[in-house]
């Protein structure tokens, strides 16, 4: 009985393994917390090239894809963004849409905090008045520089307004 045993165990280590090799390579982790609320992604699908350039082409689509994870936050929350040292060794910065949040290059950082006020308030660019919005959606985006031009990976988290 217990050689029966022994095989079906080692069936079953087999049949593990061979379906872990078959998996695709998992991405570095990028994780937005709001109080004690987080949500952790992986990058957009398609939006990761595991270390190589994305075409400008793929960049732009990641950029306006949907994001698939979502937060409540308070106006006046701190949010804080965390990301995985792979991601933080090249440089990444954050955008809300396509406007950018951070005004450097975030290298070698793994973790940014900012105030939730500035990212529900938009400031219309023809008359320069703010306006608040209901939700932002916050793009993390892997990058050599600021111009989108070195861009490796994106991970996509909405935030949503709350009370």
């Amino acid at each position: 009985m217990s050689i029966r045993r022994a095989a079906t165990t080692i069936g079953a280590v087999s049949l593990g393994l061979v379906a872990l090799t078959a998996c695709d390579k998992p991405t570095p982790l990028a994780t937005v917390t709001v109080g004690t609320r987080s949500v952790t992604a992986e990058a957009v699908d398609k939006c990761y090239a595991h270390g190589k350039l994305l075409p400008q082409t793929i960049f732009e689509a990641c950029l306006t894809a949907a994001p698939k994870h979502h937060l409540t936050v308070g106006l006046g929350d701190q949010v804080r963004i965390g990301v995985d040292p792979k991601l933080a060794k090249k440089g990444w910065l954050l955008a809300n849409g396509t406007q950018l949040v951070t005004q450097e290059l975030l290298k070698n950082q793994t973790y940014w905090t900012l105030d939730s006020g500035t990212l529900f308030t938009v400031q219309d660019q023809q008359t320069g008045q703010s306006t608040q919005v209901k939700e932002v959606t916050l793009n993390i985006v892997e990058s050599g520089d600021l111009t989108g031009r070195k861009t490796y990976g994106i991970w996509k988290i909405k935030l949503v307004r709350g009370k």
